[in-house]
């Protein structure tokens, strides 16, 4: 079922080809995805509160995004399974990125996973603030995919002006680092904040 490839910077997870292409996706599908997502996001929103309001709402949804994607990330991703099945699952979600970090056709999340999860959080606001989660659902949304766009640029680009740099060193020190920590990706004060920031060597 899991597979290196004969590409080095590319991991295999499936035999079936149908079955693969599911678990990839290139940067001009993640924008078209998205686009299309943050649209629909957009125009469930519009008009339902005020413009301040709407702010406000949105950076509640972006806060909210920054605590999922921590937590995600420490809690799921990097869960410790002993069972043969539960090993297999979580090298499915993330221990193939670790195994191969710059494949490039894995370094976004695959629209299998990142709409159906964040469907499952849309209607959850919706049913617990009406037409309000809507709103805050947007800016979870652009939380999402800055997260995703930061990820995939740390793996893939040149990170230039001091902001990027120090992004790209945290997420880098995640992957090299013998200590385990750095789960934050953009809202990296988290990892101060919880205490699972992995602290830069001195030279």
């Amino acid at each position: 079922m899991m597979k290196s490839g004969s590409d080095p910077h590319s991991v295999r997870l499936f035999r079936n080809d149908f079955l693969e292409r599911f678990t990839m996706i290139s940067p001009l599908g993640f924008v078209l995805t998205w686009a299309v997502m943050l649209a629909l996001a957009i125009y469930a929103s519009w008009g339902v509160t005020g413009f301040f309001s709407s702010l406000g709402l949105v950076a509640v949804g972006l806060l909210i995004w920054s605590l999922f994607e921590y937590s995600l990330h420490r809690f799921l991703f990097h869960m410790k399974l002993k069972s043969k099945l539960g090993q297999s699952l979580i090298f499915l979600t993330h221990g193939n990125h670790h195994t191969v970090p710059d494949d490039d056709k894995r370094n976004i999340m695959p629209p299998i996973v990142s709409i159906s999860i964040s469907s499952g959080v849309w209607a959850l606001l919706c049913a617990a603030c009406g037409p309000a989660g809507s709103v805050i659902f947007l800016g979870f949304g652009i939380g999402y995919v800055a997260y995703d766009s930061v990820h995939y640029a740390c793996h893939q680009m040149p990170m230039r002006g001091p902001l990027l740099r120090q992004l790209r060193q945290h997420h880098v020190r995640h992957h090299h680092s013998k200590l385990e920590g750095n789960y934050a990706i953009t809202a990296i004060f988290w990892d101060r904040v919880f205490g699972t920031n992995i602290p830069v060597k001195k030279r």
